[in-house]
């Protein structure tokens, strides 16, 4: 690997990922990187059939803690708890009389939590969303499908896409500049989760998202394209 780590590394060039927003979904401005503090920002694109969104239900996944909700200009938001005092549920709703006549906004609510250690492997946050007229008419639309998990092949993610998604995030490995090594205890088939980094590297095979450099590799004598990351597999990522 060493020797060839100069002339690919030369021309990697780091791109910034983007998330997909479905009606309802998770991000923040700093990636999820595991065991880490995330300020998460929960997005709500539109109500339900015309109606606008009065209240939003988010279940806590175990494992996060340390989660402190944010007050919004939506309405408060309350938590519940279970035997051991860890949230496990945030509720946002919003104040009596404030339900708009239609569905004209999009809103954020936001929380404070500390992730998981588990590099690799996607959160789900499955959400209710509770739509209201001002007549008092309810619709609820339940986002809670895990099918489709992005990214790996979790326990509790398909493989198909799915009408209703929950929000996820994919918790990706602390890093720091340069070098890092990983040991992935999960099976990481869609290697776009690299996709900040400059180059990885399996042994003798290599990826980066950068079309130029994963040419390179594809060219470099003694180095196979790395495909996917099976459990327990050593790599090398260069940030």
């Amino acid at each position: 690997m060493k020797s060839l780590l100069g002339p690919l590394c030369f021309v990697a060039g780091s791109l910034l990922s983007s998330s997909a927003f479905a009606h309802a979904a998770v991000s923040g401005t700093t990636p999820p990187h595991a065991g880490a503090t995330f300020e998460a920002d929960f997005t709500v694109s539109h109500g339900c059939d015309g109606a606008d969104t009065s209240r939003m239900r988010v279940q806590i996944p175990e494992g996060v803690t340390g989660v402190r909700p944010l007050d919004s200009v939506f309405g408060p938001a309350e938590v519940e708890k279970d035997a051991n005092g860890n949230v496990t549920a945030v509720t946002w709703t919003k104040p009596a009389g404030s339900v708009k006549a239609g569905d004209t906004h999009f809103f954020h609510l936001g929380l404070r939590m500390k992730l998981p250690s588990k590099p690799f492997t996607t959160l789900f946050f499955p959400t209710t969303q509770t739509c209201s007229t001002q007549a008092g008419v309810e619709t609820v639309v339940e986002w809670k499908s895990t099918a489709g998990g992005e990214h790996s092949h979790d326990g509790d993610a398909g493989t198909g896409a799915s009408e209703n998604p929950a929000p996820s995030l994919y918790l990706l490995p602390s890093r720091l500049p340069g070098w890092n090594q990983y040991t992935v205890q999960e099976h990481v088939h869609d290697l776009t989760v690299f996709k900040d980094a400059l180059i990885v590297w399996a042994g003798s095979q290599a990826y980066s998202f950068n079309p130029v450099t994963q040419a390179l590799i594809e060219k470099e004598p003694g180095v196979t394209a790395l495909t996917q990351i099976h459990p327990g597999t050593v790599i090398w990522v260069k940030y």
